[in-house]
């Protein structure tokens, strides 16, 4: 049970990290910033493996670069608009 808390505390930020860094929101709020960084997590090791340092399982760079191109493409789809500073 807290192997699974923490696999979605550290996909939560994964998935803002990417939104930061994307400078666009994740629709969904801290669920769609969890599933971003989930998904993001598995395309960013399927892409480009799991070298750097790990947490909850997940190779840390791979998965920031997938949560990345997850955060863009599913603003693209659903039309988020720009983050307002």
């Amino acid at each position: 049970m807290l192997h699974l808390i923490w696999v979605l505390i550290i996909g939560a930020v994964i998935g803002v990290i990417g939104s930061l860094i994307v400078g666009r929101d994740m629709p969904g709020g801290w669920i769609g910033n969890i599933i971003g960084g989930l998904l993001g997590a598995w395309l960013g090791s399927s892409l480009l493996g799991s070298w750097g340092p790990q947490a909850a399982g997940m190779a840390i760079f791979p998965a920031i670069i997938g949560a990345m191109v997850v955060v863009f493409v599913v603003s693209l789809v659903i039309g988020s608009s720009r983050r307002k500073a």
